[in-house]
């Protein structure tokens, strides 16, 4: 059973794409050889891009947008170390390699936005351009959490690597705090209705979907991903960045030029972490400012 139901009129079909030895269920719009491939964060789906897939379709791109390992109807492999971000960039490479596109331009939120630096990093796969929504570059991040205020908002972090108590907190009373992740973080709480919660809600509390979706964070502690390159990005790169953001702090920006150098940075105030669907339209603007036709 798929995770949403796109809406009709949106151009957007939802099907499974064999990878990396895994089944990936993957909403898709739009043709062509260059493909936009965005991916999504925690504990989201690829039902966070459903406002940009039909913009970046009509731009040209080829646009799939996978459900991650773990999440939705994707496969669940069962150990953490099968969540280790080299496995997820593997997927990335995989994905493109499935899809037989000629050119790749990631785009990419949140956790997806770690999969996405490593992946440009490391030229897991040729990147044409790199789309990132507040999710800092790596070693940006790892400067930061040597400071109490970046500490404090990702204690969750340190609470995740326990066996079984997260799983059981996040599944309580029909994923209250899934639903609560999205909402109460958001500063337009309009854009998260019931409708949009269930969605997520639903997803998470599928068989071993939480358990999962935890080992990411599990993954990364345990088994923290080699940078190559010292880190740098050779390609040009977005950041978008909601400033309302109580999960990752403006700072967490700082030196961000010194491993990218063709860096554009687009910062919108009063909004929160969930960036694209808060702000879609302003977000969109951003995408079609900066992002050449992928049929140029």
């Amino acid at each position: 059973m798929a995770s949403w139901t796109p809406e009709p009129d949106s151009g957007i079909a939802v099907r499974t794409v064999a990878a990396n030895g895994l089944t990936f269920e993957v909403a898709e719009a739009g043709g062509g050889d260059h493909l936009a491939l965005c991916l999504h964060g925690f504990p989201e789906l690829n039902f966070s891009w459903r406002y940009q897939m039909p913009l970046l379709a009509g731009m040209g791109y080829r646009v799939w947008a996978p459900n991650q390992r773990g999440y939705g109807a994707t496969s669940r492999p069962g150990r953490v170390a099968d969540y280790a971000v080299d496995r997820l960039t593997a997927d990335v490479a995989a994905l493109f390699a499935a899809s037989g596109a000629k050119k790749l331009t990631l785009v990419a939120h949140d956790w997806g936005g770690a999969v996405a630096w490593v992946a440009a990093i490391n030229r897991v796969v040729p990147v044409e351009r790199l789309v990132v929504m507040n999710l800092p570059h790596p070693l940006c991040f790892r400067a930061a959490l040597k400071h109490w205020p970046q500490r404090r908002r990702s204690w969750y972090i340190a609470f995740f690597q326990l066996p079984f108590l997260p799983e059981r907190m996040l599944a309580a009373n029909g994923a209250a705090w899934v639903r609560q992740a999205f909402r109460g973080m958001a500063v337009d709480k309009s854009r998260f209705p019931d409708a949009v919660l269930d969605v997520y809600a639903a997803a998470a509390l599928r068989p071993g979907a939480l358990t999962a979706m935890v080992n990411w964070y599990r993954a990364a502690v345990r088994h923290p991903p080699k940078l190559s390159n010292g880190g740098r990005v050779e390609v040009p790169t977005l950041i978008v960045w909601g400033e309302a953001d109580t999960a990752l702090g403006l700072e967490t920006l700082d030196g961000t030029d010194a491993f990218v150098p063709d860096l554009t940075i687009r910062r919108l105030p009063g909004v929160s972490h969930w960036v694209q669907q808060e702000a879609p339209a302003a977000v969109n603007a951003i995408l079609t400012e900066w992002l050449p036709r992928g049929d140029a």
